[in-house]
């Protein structure tokens, strides 16, 4: 037993109810178990209930043993005297005058048996085996919740980009998307090289695909050297000029391309971010009047110059093909920058319109393919679009990884199984 399945099992009501005394022999009803605090103070307050004749509204507090009451001190404390009920597992030491209620021998074992099932399970997720038992109207419902709770989240971490913009939502945007481009391994260093580079710089050589390239690829660092083609030698006097003219610096953190594969070299992929910006400047605009996801895929789907069909690196000649950014990368960049972008957007004005409309975008989106996602298809639960995908990883990562299955709606449900 601990602390928190015990609130959990008072919380759910979760215990057998008929005949309830106190440890005085006092008749018990529960009328309203109250509401569980997560702050200082008793475990739950606002609730009710009739000791023999007398109805008593108060807060209650929780206990494993009757004697943590004095170890933890509670008795002079002052947020503890309005207490009407004391809940406990074990009464080892009586608590005089406190009505107490025990617990340990009106709950299930069976709900007992399946919590150390679940806590003691050491495969992909504690609920594997039984999972595919929670009917569809319950896992819908919490996969909605786990979506929603995964964007406040991201949301969060825009907000503090948007922080440090000076509220510029443009600007804001252009910063995420650029460490979106640069994936993982040089998400760090995309960012920077979007922080260096103010989008008004950018709005004043968006005619020039080479001046962009020049610009991008220069405070990446990778315009350094002596060249012996000639579009790198002109991309370099571009970027010399511009470095004066702007007072430009080359980030500290250089790109990688470490165990990487060649189509995501970091200068193709600052060449397809030079394109993208070359044929849509305003992105964040564009993306919030955009009625439909088919015009957002349209302006993402762009392709590096001419260069680039022969080049992975500058400088480098390799066999043709051109750099589309591709549907799995245009699909990354919809569910990472531009669905979180858009729902903060929504969060900070409060105007739902954009939530909903970042949710719907999940839900027209291609699922995302990973070990996580696979996994939890062996284990019978559907994962059809980046609706589902989004709400899976945030699942196994805060909710199973962490064995949460009390604050999760699939491990309530299985746990409330159990006591029918």
């Amino acid at each position: 037993m601990t602390e928190r399945l015990l609130q959990f099992i008072w919380q759910m009501q979760l215990f057998n109810k008929s005949a309830l005394t106190t440890t005085q022999n006092e008749l018990l009803q529960i009328v309203y178990p109250g509401k569980l605090n997560n702050n200082q103070g008793p475990d739950f307050s606002e609730a009710r209930i009739k000791i023999d004749s007398t109805t008593l509204i108060g807060n209650i507090e929780l206990h494993l043993k009757s004697s943590d009451w004095k170890n933890h001190r509670h008795t002079n404390d002052i947020n503890y005297q309005n207490l009407v009920l004391h809940v406990v597992w074990e009464d080892d030491k009586p608590v005089s005058k406190m009505p107490t209620l025990v617990l340990e021998n009106r709950v299930s074992s069976l709900l007992l048996n399946k919590y150390d099932a679940l806590m003691n399970n050491q495969g992909f997720i504690p609920c594997e085996k039984s999972i595919a038992s929670i009917n569809s109207l319950t896992w819908q419902s919490w996969k909605e919740r786990l979506l929603v709770e995964r964007l406040q989240r991201k949301s969060a971490e825009v907000l503090q980009f948007l922080q440090q913009s000076n509220n510029h939502w443009e600007e804001t945007f252009w910063w995420l998307l650029a460490g979106n481009f640069g994936i993982k391994v040089n998400k760090e260093c995309f960012e920077a090289i979007a922080q260096s580079i103010p989008v008004t710089i950018l709005a004043k050589h968006k005619n020039s695909i080479q001046q962009l390239e020049a610009i991008l690829l220069g405070q990446a660092g990778l315009l350094k050297g002596d060249f012996k083609e000639e579009y790198p030698k002109l991309l370099q006097r571009e970027y010399n000029f511009c470095s004066k003219k702007y007072q430009l610096i080359p980030v500290k953190v250089p790109p990688s391309s470490l165990r990487m594969r060649p189509s995501s070299f970091p200068a193709v992929r600052l060449a397809q971010l030079a394109m993208l910006i070359h044929q849509s400047l305003h992105l964040f605009s564009k993306i919030k009047e955009s009625r439909s996801l088919a015009g957002i895929n349209t302006m993402l789907d762009v392709t590096a110059n001419d260069y680039w069909h022969y080049h992975f690196v500058i400088d480098e000649p390799s066999a043709y093909k051109p750099k589309h950014l591709g549907a799995v990368m245009i699909n990354n960049i919809l569910i990472n920058t531009i669905v979180p972008v858009l729902f903060a957007y929504g969060e900070f004005h409060k105007e739902p319109v954009y939530k909903d409309k970042a949710i719907k975008w999940l839900a027209e989106i291609k699922a995302e393919q990973n070990t996580i996602t696979k996994k939890f298809i062996q284990v019978a639960i559907e994962n059809r679009s980046a609706f589902d995908s989004q709400a899976l990883l945030e699942l196994k990562k805060y909710y199973c990884d962490q064995k949460l299955c009390l604050n999760c709606a699939v491990g309530n449900s299985l746990l409330k199984q159990s006591t029918s």
